[in-house]
C-alpha cells in the first residue's frame, strides 16, 4: 500500500479525496473521517458496492473537469461501469452539485456523513448509478448500453461532447460490440462528439477481460477497424497517472477540435477516424496489495467488489481497512469541519459546466414541446364501412413526413429504427428527410446522407 508519490499535485490530492469518500461510502456509517480508531461498529451492517472501477472513474472524471477549465467544452459524461457509483457520488460532492438538489448533502461535516450513509442504504443511493441522479441519464446495473446512449446523446447537440467511460467486461457484450459503429450515423456538422474511454482494468468480478488480454498493436488494430483512432494510455505501474491521463485527454481533445473543423466545412477525410482513449490501470488501484491471508487484491479481481469482507469478524481485516482508509490521509483533505481544502475545490468546473450540473443530464432543462402537425387533414375519408382502401403505417408516414418538416430547423425529432421503413409502406418519410449515414456509400443507395434523421440500424 504505497502513499501517493505526488501527494502535493492538486489533482492527486483530488483523486485522494474521492478515492478516500468513495471507500468510506462503502464500508462506513459513521466516524468517516477517523477522527478515533476504527471499530466494528462504525462499519455498515452490510457491505454492498464495487470498489474496483472506483479509482479509475475518478482518474477519467479529474480529467475532464481539468479539460472543461482548460477550454469551456459543454460535457456530458456517460458512465458505463455504473457499479462504480461511489467514485461518481464522490465527484458529484466534491463540485457541490449534489448540494445544489439536496442541502442535506453539504459541502462540510454532516454533509459528508450523510453522503457516506445513504450509499447502498434503505432510502438513500442505490449501489448502482441511475437517473435519479445528477448529471445521470444511464442506468449502471446492466452493462452494455453506454455507447450507444452516449451517441443518442451527441444527436442533434453539435459542440457538444459526450464522454463515454466503458468498462473492459462491458466491452464484451454484444450492445457495445455493435455500438462501436455509431460514428457511422453521427454527422459532426449537425451533432456532437463521443469519445469513448475504455477503461481496461484487466478483470471481470472473477475472470479475466477479453480486451485486457490484447496487446498495444491489436487494440489498435482492432478499434482502428471499427473506425476509431485509439490513443493507449497506461498508468500501471506508475506514480504519473494523473500527467499521463490528462496529456491523452488534450491529445484526443485536440484531434476532435481539428476533425470537427474540417467535418463542418464539408471536407472529411475519406475514412473518418476518431478519437478515443485507451486506459489500463489496475483493477481496485490503491487498495493495498494483499489481504491479511496473502491473497492479491491490488490489480486482481479481488479488488472487484469489497475487497475486505469480513471486517466485522476478523480484526485483522478490520485493522488492514483502517491502514487503507488513512493511507488517503484524509486529515490533510479535510478540515476540523469536514469541509474539503480549497485546492480542492477551485478544481472542479463552475456552474453548468459542472459534469453533474450539465443541462443536458437534469430531466426536463431543455425538453420542449414538439411542433406537431394536425391530423385532421391525415384523415381517410371512410363514406360507409368498407368503402375505402388505406393502410395505418402509410396515413402515419405522411403525418411523421409532415413533423420531419416541421422540426427541419430545430432538429429535435428523429426515427429510430430497424431497416423497415419500406417494408411497412413509410417511405413518405424520406420525401422529407433523409436516412443518417455519414461513411462513403455505393452509388446506387437511395436517401442516405450525413444529416439524415432517420436512423435505421438492425436490431
Amino acid at each position: 500500500m504505497k502513499k501517493p508519490a505526488t501527494v502535493g499535485d492538486a489533482h492527486a490530492r483530488y483523486r485522494r479525496a474521492c478515492d478516500y469518500l468513495a471507500a468510506a461510502m462503502i464500508y462506513l456509517q459513521d466516524n468517516v473521517l477517523l477522527r478515533e480508531p476504527l471499530m466494528a461498529a462504525h462499519l455498515k451492517p452490510r457491505l454492498l458496492g464495487h470498489w474496483g472501477t472506483c479509482p479509475g472513474i475518478t482518474l477519467i472524471y479529474v480529467a475532464l473537469n481539468r479539460l472543461i477549465r482548460r477550454t469551456g467544452q459543454r460535457t456530458l459524461l456517460v458512465t458505463g461501469p455504473g457499479h462504480g457509483a461511489p467514485a461518481v457520488h464522490a465527484n458529484l460532492w466534491l463540485e457541490g452539485t449534489h448540494a445544489d438538489y439536496d442541502p442535506a448533502l453539504s459541502r462540510d461535516g454532516a454533509g459528508l456523513a450523510e453522503l457516506v450513509r445513504r450509499f447502498s442504504w434503505p432510502g438513500g443511493f442505490p449501489s448502482h448509478l441511475s437517473p435519479e441522479v445528477p448529471g445521470v441519464i444511464h442506468e449502471g446495473g446492466e452493462l452494455g448500453y453506454a455507447l450507444s446512449t452516449a451517441a443518442g446523446a451527441a444527436l442533434d447537440d453539435p459542440g457538444l461532447l459526450v464522454a463515454c467511460i466503458v468498462g473492459d467486461g462491458e466491452a464484451e457484450t454484444g450492445p457495445t460490440a455493435a455500438s462501436w459503429q455509431s460514428t457511422a450515423f453521427l454527422d459532426p456538422a449537425t451533432s456532437g462528439t463521443v469519445l469513448p474511454v475504455l477503461h481496461m482494468n484487466g478483470s471481470k468480478i472473477s475472470s479475466p477481460t477479453v480486451y485486457g488480454c490484447l496487446d498495444e498493436s491489436e487494440l489498435v488494430a482492432y478499434f482502428h477497424g471499427q473506425g476509431w483512432s485509439p490513443v493507449i494510455v497506461d498508468a500501471t505501474g506508475t506514480d504519473n497517472q494523473d500527467t499521463l491521463v490528462l496529456d491523452a485527454m488534450d491529445s484526443a481533445y485536440a484531434e476532435i477540435v481539428a476533425l470537427r473543423e474540417r467535418t463542418r466545412n464539408r471536407t472529411p477525410p475519406a475514412h473518418l477516424r476518431w478519437p478515443m482513449i485507451v486506459l489500463r490501470s489496475p483493477k481496485g488501484m490503491g487498495v493495498p496489495a494483499h489481504d491479511v491471508d496473502g491473497t492479491p487484491l491490488e490489480g486482481t479481481f479481488h479488488a472487484h467488489q469489497v475487497p475486505l469482507d469480513d471486517v466485522h469478524d476478523d480484526p485483522g481485516q478490520l485493522a488492514l481497512l483502517e491502514r487503507w482508509l488513512r493511507s488517503y490521509q484524509p486529515d490533510e483533505l479535510f478540515d476540523a469541519d469536514g469541509r474539503p481544502a480549497a485546492d480542492l475545490l477551485a478544481l472542479p468546473p463552475d456552474g453548468e459546466h459542472r459534469l453533474g450540473a450539465v443541462p443536458q443530464a437534469n430531466g426536463g432543462t431543455l425538453r420542449r414541446d414538439l411542433p406537431l402537425p394536425p391530423v385532421e387533414p391525415f384523415a381517410v375519408d371512410v363514406p360507409r364501412p368498407g368503402a375505402a382502401q388505406a393502410g395505418p403505417t402509410t396515413v402515419l408516414a405522411g403525418w411523421l413526413a409532415q413533423l420531419m418538416r416541421s422540426t427541419e430547423d430545430r432538429r429535435d425529432f428523429r426515427i429510430v429504427c430497424p431497416d423497415e421503413l419500406r417494408s411497412n409502406k413509410m417511405d413518405a418519410v424520406l420525401d422529407a428527410t433523409d436516412r443518417a449515414f455519414t461513411r462513403p456509400v455505393p452509388d446506387f443507395a437511395e436517401h442516405v446522407a450525413p444529416d439524415g434523421r432517420v436512423l435505421e440500424v438492425l436490431s
